[in-house]
C-alpha cells in the first residue's frame, strides 16, 4: 500500500482562517458544574515547565459582555464555546451534517472524518461524541455504545481500585479477608494492627519486591511530578486552575488518569507534557451537556488518552530517541516535509537563521500544537488532527 506523502489534515481549509483575536472561556458557562466554577476567586499563574508562558495581564480573558464581535477566531460561531457572534449559515450547515451523521444507526466513519477535517461546530456535546468515535473508544454501531461504555467504565474503576488504593487500606482488606472482621474495632486500637498480624509484605519498611509499601514509596516521585504538572496546566483557565472545588475536582481526575497510565505502562510511566495532551480530552468530555457522559469523563478520557498516545508513545521513551521510531527520526521527517512543501521557509529556518528543527519541532510533535495556539483554538485544530485514520503522526 502506498502511504500518502502528507497527512490530509494539513490540507484543511481551517488553516487559512484568520488568527484568533482573543481567548474565549465561553464553554465554562455551559459546564455541568458551573456553580462550582463560580466559587473560584482567583486564577493561579504559576509558570509551566517546557510550555509557553501564560498571557500577560493585557491579554487576559475578557468577560462575555466585553468580547470582540469581529468573529475572527478559528473557533468562531456560537454554541458550546459561547461566542458572542451569531452562527453563520456555514455553521448551521456543518452542525446539521454532523448531527445527521451521528444520528445514524451505523456511523459512516469516512464521512465523519471528512467533516471533522474541516473543524467541528461548537454545538453542545458534538465534539465529545465525535472525538470518542475518531479515537475508537465508541464503535460505529450506535446499538453497541451502551454496552461498550459500561464495560470500559467498569474496567477503569477496577484499575483505580487496584492501583490507587493506599497500602493501609489494602492491609485492612487483607486482614478482613483472613477472618479478622471484628478484630479490635473498639476505641484506640481500631486503627492499629497487632505486630503479629503484619506480614513482611505488609510492613511499611519492607524492601521486598512483593511489598505493597515498597511499591508505594517507589511511586512517590512520579506522583509528585504529576501533581506539579497538573497544577501548572493552563493556569489561565478556571477549569484547570484555582482553589475552587471545581478546579480541584478536575485536577484530581487528571492526576488519577495520569497515575493509572504510569502504573500500567512501566516502560515509559509518566513523562512531563503528558498532562498537556490529556487536558483537551478531559476538558471536552467533562463539559459534555449529557450528565451521564460528564460524570464519567474521567474514565472516558483515560481510554481516549491511552489510544491517542499509543500512536506516538515511542516519542516519550528516551531509549528510543535515536531509533527509527524515536523523536529524532520524527523531527527529521518534519524537516524534510517542510523542505518539500515550503522550501523558502525551510531555507530561512535552517540555512539563513540556522535554527535547529528540534528547537521548535519537538514541542509541536510531542504536545500536538497545544502550546502554539490558544487552548480553545487548539480544540479545533485537534478536530483535524484526530480525523486522520493513521493518527496525528509526522510521515514522509
Amino acid at each position: 500500500m502506498v502511504r500518502k506523502k502528507v497527512p490530509e489534515w494539513l490540507n484543511s481549509t481551517m488553516w487559512s482562517t484568520p488568527p484568533p483575536s482573543s481567548y474565549d472561556d465561553g464553554l465554562l458557562r455551559h459546564s455541568p458544574v458551573t456553580k462550582m466554577k463560580e466559587e473560584a476567586e482567583s486564577i493561579s499563574v504559576a509558570p509551566r515547565l517546557n510550555s509557553a508562558p501564560p498571557p500577560s495581564s493585557n491579554t487576559s480573558v475578557p468577560s462575555p459582555s466585553h468580547r470582540p464581535r469581529n468573529g475572527n477566531s478559528i473557533s468562531g460561531g456560537s454554541g458550546e464555546y459561547g461566542h458572542s457572534v451569531g452562527p453563520s449559515a456555514e455553521d448551521f450547515s456543518r452542525q446539521a451534517h454532523v448531527s445527521a451523521e451521528l444520528s445514524k444507526k451505523v456511523i459512516n466513519m469516512k464521512e465523519l472524518r471528512s467533516l471533522a477535517l474541516q473543524s467541528l461546530p461548537d454545538s453542545p456535546g458534538i465534539r465529545s461524541t465525535v472525538w470518542k468515535l475518531l479515537l475508537g473508544y465508541l464503535p460505529p454501531e450506535r446499538s453497541l455504545w451502551s454496552t461498550e461504555l459500561k464495560q470500559k467504565r467498569s474496567q477503569y474503576k477496577h484499575y483505580k481500585d487496584e492501583l490507587l488504593t493506599s497500602p493501609s487500606e489494602i492491609t485492612w482488606k487483607m486482614v478482613r479477608s483472613k477472618g479478622f472482621d471484628n478484630y479490635d474495632l473498639k476505641s484506640e486500637s481500631r486503627c492499629m494492627l497487632a505486630r503479629s498480624r503484619i506480614t513482611d509484605e505488609d510492613h511499611p519498611l519492607s524492601l521486598g519486591k512483593a511489598s505493597i509499601w515498597n511499591t508505594y514509596f517507589q511511586d512517590t516521585e512520579t506522583i509528585e511530578q504529576i501533581d506539579r504538572d497538573v497544577k501548572r496546566t493552563h493556569p489561565d483557565i478556571p477549569f484547570f486552575s484555582g482553589e475552587s472545588s471545581f478546579a480541584r475536582s478536575n485536577q484530581e481526575s487528571m492526576k488519577n488518569i495520569l497515575l493509572v497510565f504510569a502504573k500500567l505502562n512501566q516502560g515509559i510511566r509518566y513523562v512531563q507534557g503528558m498532562n498537556e495532551i490529556l487536558a483537551p480530552i478531559f476538558y471536552v468530555f467533562r463539559n459534555d451537556p449529557d450528565e451521564d457522559s460528564s460524570s464519567h469523563a474521567e474514565a472516558d478520557a483515560f481510554f481516549c488518552f491511552v489510544e491517542l498516545l499509543s500512536g506516538f508513545r515511542d516519542f516519550y521513551c528516551q531509549q528510543l530517541d535515536n531509533s527509527v521510531v524515536g523523536i529524532r527520526s520524527a523531527i527529521t521527517r518534519l524537516s524534510q516535509l517542510v523542505r518539500k512543501h515550503d522550501e523558502e521557509l525551510w531555507r530561512h529556518l535552517e540555512i539563513t537563521t540556522k535554527v535547529n528543527p528540534q528547537f521548535y519541532a519537538f514541542r509541536w510533535i510531542t504536545l500536538l500544537l497545544t502550546q502554539e495556539f490558544s487552548f480553545f483554538d487548539s480544540l479545533h485544530i485537534w478536530d483535524a488532527l484526530l480525523s486522520d485514520p493513521e493518527g496525528p503522526l509526522v510521515r514522509s
